[in-house]
């Protein structure tokens, strides 16, 4: 198994506004498991950096989060076939080279285990949950161990979600066995835990195939890859779609990472052409729901409903508590581009750029998770309500000026975003008359 060398992302870059020192070649050839993009397992990109201290005269009393379900298995039994089928031709035909041969068999081997499992939680993923709520505990000792504490925990629908939801809320209950736990899980939910886009957003969206297309051309270079799998190249290239095959055997290896049962793959691919692959990724989630230009800047705006509910919320807390929330990637893509955390809201027009500041993987692996963490003035003292965001357990900036950072005031975060998604829909009622 290739020895997992993790990249640590700085905050303090994050506070700055740019990305770590590094390119994302560098991290990429450093940490091999970064260009699954969503695929990364999350701890293979763990938080080292020590969390800021609670203010002097301050104390936590709420967390709002929402965090994506962990690993999972892949989604369709065609993310696999597409790469095992060419494979069972060229042995067939006699052009399979023995590492083409020996990836064949891992994959047959594999296969089995995916039989009614496509989509489902992992054990890598149980396992994932289990340590991000055992470290909200750690980071937030003040809050978790009050007794009795109500803790609401929702999740959409997905079994996944669902089992994600109930391994965090385990260890909560492990280290304050007094916690009221709610749990939730229905349809009425989905309008803010999983919304669906608006027509707008959909004809955005679909603006973004015509540009990726033209960077899958360019950045997919097949020719090693089959000269490793084939012993006839030509063959190859005449029988088999050649650059969808290799991105398929791309997205099979990076997921492998989801499982305890590891099928090393990855190591067929050369660190350049792990970067190039996942710049294909990094550019089509950065179109599909990032704040790119190239698709009006709009599509965050999928979950200005999730945003609604966390300001919502956040104004009704009058004790201590939490708010737990489960869903997917693209809710937690989004909503970090939406709230602006570090510089997950960059609008890039050159997307040849785009991974200088802006880097997927940072933003959503398995079980990524945005946290909010409120404070208040202890009792008799005064002050205003402080807000510290953490991106998968990284203390990141926010778009409004502090001078105390992490920390910033609620009441001036709570106007900027409700100021941007009042000018979002009037723009929509001025389209839609």
């Amino acid at each position: 198994m290739m020895k997992r060398i993790i990249t640590l992302f700085l905050a303090s870059a994050m506070a700055a506004g740019t990305w770590a020192q590094q390119s994302a070649l560098e991290e990429i050839t450093q940490n091999r498991f970064l260009c699954a993009s969503n695929y990364l397992d999350y701890d293979n990109y763990p938080a080292t950096e020590k969390l800021t201290k609670t203010p002097k005269g301050y104390e936590m009393y709420y967390l709002s989060h929402y965090g994506r379900h962990g690993s999972r298995w892949l989604l369709n039994e065609n993310d696999y076939l597409n790469v095992i089928r060419p494979l069972r031709e060229g042995q067939e035909a006699g052009k399979l080279t023995p590492t083409g041969a020996e990836v064949l068999r891992k994959l047959e081997a594999f296969y089995p285990c995916t039989i009614n499992r496509l989509g489902d939680l992992t054990t890598v993923g149980e396992r994932q949950h289990h340590g991000i709520g055992q470290r909200m505990t750690e980071h937030f000792p003040e809050l978790f161990k009050t007794k009795n504490l109500p803790i609401d925990a929702r999740s959409t629908v997905v079994i996944r979600c669902i089992l994600s939801m109930t391994a965090e809320c385990e260890e909560l209950t492990a280290f304050n066995p007094t916690a009221r736990v709610h749990n939730d899980v229905s349809e009425s939910l989905q309008y803010y835990l999983n919304a669906p886009w608006s027509s707008r957003l959909k004809a955005n969206g679909n603006k973004a195939w015509p540009i990726l297309d033209k960077y899958k051309e360019k950045l997919t270079e097949p020719d090693r890859m089959l000269g490793v799998l084939f012993t006839d190249t030509g063959w190859a290239k005449e029988n088999l779609k050649d650059k969808s095959f290799v991105r398929a055997l791309f997205d099979v290896a990076t997921n492998m990472q989801s499982h305890d049962q590891y099928e090393e793959l990855l190591d067929l691919f050369t660190a350049d052409e792990c970067y190039k692959l996942w710049q294909i990724r990094n550019i089509e989630w950065y179109l599909r729901y990032g704040a790119a230009p190239q698709t009006e800047s709009v599509m965050p705006f999928s979950q200005k409903n999730l945003l609604k509910n966390i300001i919502e919320t956040a104004d009704t807390v009058r004790q201590k508590q939490a708010t737990l929330r489960f869903g997917h990637e693209v809710c937690v893509m989004p909503l970090a581009c939406i709230l602006e955390l570090g510089t997950c809201g960059a609008q890039v027009e050159n997307l040849d750029t785009l991974d200088r500041v802006w880097r997927n993987y940072n933003i959503f692996p398995m079980a990524c998770n945005v946290q909010l963490a409120f404070y208040r003035p202890k009792k008799g003292r005064e002050g205003d309500i402080l807000v510290k965001a953490l991106l998968n357990e990284r203390e990141v900036s926010l778009p409004v000026p502090t001078d105390n950072y992490p920390y910033y005031k609620w009441a001036d975060l709570r106007k900027y975003y409700l100021d941007k998604i009042a000018k979002y829909e009037d723009t929509d009622k001025e389209n839609n008359p």
